[in-house]
């Protein structure tokens, strides 16, 4: 009795993560594993049903050979959905082994004596290693935080889990036939691991999914959709870290901020359209142009920035002249006038009193001053400039109110 209604929990659970896995397919496309991990949960339903009906069929060792297989879908399912959701790639020869060696050892299941520690050990095999397998997805996947590594735990816990069955039937009383299973201490023991792996697997799963999606939208809500690179949200909200890191460690810092010229004579020329065309190539052209570490951001219409770590005032000067020629030459081809696109530049390096803000009111001076000196030029920061002196505060007034002449 105590078997039956486990059992009968089993199937409720996981009847409600088929639910929950599917309300989350359905609500967020984007979370392509939900599907599978909803199927192998509905699957899982109807593993538990057969279990119900074993004792009831004419033929029970057919009845155990469906439960075996039908079973070994579900976590087949949940395999893929796992390879699917941490986007690693599918191991379809490791599942066709798994596959091809638990078919080979359905003749064992009818041969071997019922509850003994060898057939147990034999159904279980195909069981421990698809569950191995999940630990080497989320390894194979390179995240490491906390819930990954929670996810390899309790998989790794599910082989071993199912390894021990063949330890556990050999010390309890077992049934002598399929159709005796349930009333067995070994199927109370059985189901009750069973279920501990089937909730702690699931919970975590889901919440892996939560994670990732609300990363996915904090990603999104930092992310300019335009260019592809951040928005001013993104830049301050990443870009203040750097800052303290730099700080702290006795480490440069420096940015650039750019500006394309007449950017307004463009989208006047060549239609809105080109001028969207200009923005996202620019946006390439500056990651190309970037290190793995550095940010790159448009903080608004045409005015991008770039933050780099470990370059100095000169360092970050020389690539924003690169950069200069290489907008100058790149960037006109596709509107078919070599004269059309041209950017300023203002860089600045970080002084141990700077906040970000700080650090971007002097680059906007800088860029101002290249603005006014002809445009198409880089200017750098004074460092002799007192932080927040009088004269900064003058030439930054100056930048806001020529915002829009020196920008259009």
């Amino acid at each position: 009795m105590t078997a039956v209604f486990i059992l009968s929990i089993n199937m409720f659970v996981s009847a409600l993560f088929a639910v929950a896995f599917a309300v989350v397919a359905s609500t967020n496309p984007t979370v392509r594993g939900a599907r599978w991990l909803a199927a192998a949960y509905g699957i899982g339903v109807i593993d538990v049903a057969l279990e119900f009906l074993l004792p009831s069929l004419a033929h029970p060792g057919v009845g155990v050979v469906a439960i075996y297989l039908v079973y070994l879908t579900a976590l087949t399912f949940g395999v893929v959905g796992v390879a699917t959701h941490y986007d690693v790639k599918r191991p379809k020869i490791a599942l066709a082994t798994i596959w091809v060696a638990a078919l080979g050892l359905i003749p064992a299941l009818f041969y071997l004596p019922y509850g003994s520690t060898l057939r147990t050990l034999l159904y279980q095999l195909p069981y421990v290693s698809l569950h191995v397998l999940i630990v080497v997805l989320v390894l194979r996947s390179g995240r490491r935080m906390a819930l990954d590594r929670l996810l390899a735990a309790v998989s790794a816990m599910g082989a071993l889990t199912y390894l021990s069955k063949s330890a556990i039937v050999a010390r309890v009383n077992n049934a002598p036939d399929p159709q005796s299973y349930l009333g067995s201490e070994y199927a109370a023991i059985s189901q009750t691991l069973g279920a501990v792996v089937l909730v702690a697997l699931a919970l975590v799963l889901l919440l892996v999914i939560m994670r990732d999606t609300t990363m996915e939208m904090v990603v999104r809500s930092e992310t300019d959709p335009l260019s592809g690179v951040l928005n001013r949200r993104g830049f301050e909200a990443r870009g203040q870290p750097y800052v303290e890191h730099a700080k702290k460690n006795g480490q440069p810092l420096a940015l650039i901020t750019i500006d394309l010229d007449r950017f307004k004579a463009i989208n006047d020329s060549f239609g809105h359209a080109a001028g969207d065309m200009v923005i996202a190539d620019l946006a390439a052209l500056l990651r190309a142009s970037s290190g793995q570490s550095d940010l790159v951001a448009r903080l608004g219409g045409e005015e991008f920035a770039m933050l780099l770590p470990g370059h100095n005032a000169a360092q970050a000067q020389a690539l924003a002249e690169d950069i200069r020629v290489l907008i100058s030459r790149k960037l006109p081809l596709r509107l078919g006038n070599e004269k059309a696109v041209t950017a300023s530049f203002g860089v600045a390096e970080l002084q141990m009193t700077d906040q970000l803000s700080d650090l971007c009111r002097r680059s906007d001076v800088a860029l101002y001053e290249a603005k006014a000196g002809g445009r198409n030029k880089v200017a750098a920061a004074s460092i002799l400039r007192a932080v927040g002196s009088e004269e900064d505060r003058r030439d930054y007034g100056r930048v806001q109110d020529s915002r829009t002449k020196y920008c259009a």
